[in-house]
């Protein structure tokens, strides 16, 4: 007869005392999904490039209208504390010092893949729609394309765009400016 084991979840707050008493470390290359502590893929140089690129075109191109996070964690609910590669969030004052940033305060998410474009497509977007972040990109570094999510509804986003190389996004927070999909992909 199978033996079902019972898992414990860890809420955020018992994810950040863990860090708190040592037990992760900023080093430790771990986010929380769903209450488990989740080992993220190392990142490559291609997908740091990326980052990079991507960093200064979100800077360049919302000037004070937003604080772009990178790889920084923000808190969508009771179980989950991803950490994003780049965050377009609401200007604060303290730049987010005395809590983390949650959904109302996100205008965007952007996620870089190339080893974890699966888990980025499903666990990822299912997460941001199901948290109620607005507008989620996700920057496929291995078919050079760039999928916006938005207007999530029911743990989905109902609206998907899909852009090449070429082209340039200009929706949901960034509707004052552009930003190139080149820009967004490693070289």
């Amino acid at each position: 007869m199978p033996v079902e084991l019972i898992k414990r979840r860890f809420t955020a707050d018992d994810y950040q005392r863990m860090g708190q008493a040592g037990i992760l470390s900023e080093d430790d290359r771990v986010e929380l999904i769903d209450g488990e502590v989740v080992a993220m893929t190392p990142i490559g140089p291609r997908h740091n490039a990326a980052v990079n690129r991507a960093n200064r075109a979100m800077v360049t191109g919302v000037g004070d209208g937003a604080i772009v996070q990178v790889q920084g964690s923000v808190r969508l609910g009771l179980y989950h504390e991803p950490q994003p590669d780049l965050v377009l969030l609401r200007p604060q004052a303290d730049y987010y010092a005395s809590r983390l940033p949650g959904p109302s305060d996100i205008f965007l998410v952007v996620e870089i893949a190339e080893s974890s474009i699966d888990y980025d497509r499903e666990v990822k977007a299912r997460l941001y729609a199901e948290s109620g972040v607005r507008e989620y990109w996700l920057v496929d570094l291995n078919d050079n394309l760039v999928f916006s999510h938005s207007t999530p509804e029911g743990g989905a986003y109902r609206d998907l765009q899909r852009y090449r190389r070429g082209q340039s996004l200009a929706r949901g927070a960034l509707q004052h400016c552009t930003i190139a999909v080149d820009a967004l992909l490693a070289e």
